[in-house]
């Protein structure tokens, strides 16, 4: 009588064991999706590079830095060569699509939790004193409409021009914009981009009427 009071003890102990472990593992989960939410940014850097220096991509990444924000490369499907960026033929990739305001390079791929920020910045280099096309590809497979995009770019000379404002009326239109934006030569310092971001803060959005 005694072994079975003790077998049963056992079994009982064994059960609460069990049903005590499941209960932590399930907190432990519970605990690392809270973990997960928490940590889940609002802000988007996402940045266009093609030149061999990379430095709109040095930029962007001390941006997204700067921002405590998620950083995402565009990437065309056909990467650009040298020859594709010569500026000086008039048959180069690069040339022939700037010349033609309808073309839309591919992308190779996109950015599948959009809906989860609220700001987006993005970055180019300056092609032809505006953004480059592949740029309104990246804008034009979203539904932008409510949120907050800043143009940021680098360039070898020129300055953002109406680069942002070609971006909102072609490809983003109902998106609040924060314009000009801001030529970052110089790989400038998370510290500086701080700043820059704060300043973007005080400035007020504009929508296309």
């Amino acid at each position: 009588m005694k072994k079975m009071t003790a077998l049963f003890a056992a079994a009982a102990c064994g059960l609460m064991l069990g049903a005590c472990g499941g209960a932590q593992e399930q907190q432990q989960q519970e605990s690392k999706a809270d973990e997960a939410a928490q940590t889940k940014h609002t802000v988007l850097v996402a940045y266009f590079s093609a030149s061999e220096a990379h430095v709109t991509a040095q930029v962007a990444k001390n941006l997204a830095e700067a921002v405590d924000g998620d950083l995402f490369e565009i990437v065309p499907e056909q990467i650009y060569t040298a020859e594709d960026l010569d500026w000086n033929n008039e048959k180069s990739r690069s040339t022939v699509e700037m010349k033609d305001s309808a073309a839309r390079p591919a992308v190779a791929s996109k950015v599948e939790n959009m809906g989860q920020y609220t700001t987006i910045y993005v970055g180019f280099p300056i092609w032809w004193y505006t953004a480059p096309r592949i740029i309104n590809t990246f804008l034009e497979q979203y539904s932008l409409k409510g949120k907050t995009i800043i143009p940021f770019a680098t360039s070898g000379g020129s300055g953002m021009g109406k680069s942002g404002e070609d971006l909102k009326k072609a490809s983003a239109p109902d998106a609040n914009w924060i314009l000009p934006g801001k030529v970052l030569n110089g790989n400038p310092s998370i510290d500086s981009l701080k700043a820059w971001v704060a300043t973007m803060k005080k400035t007020p959005a504009v929508s296309v009427k």
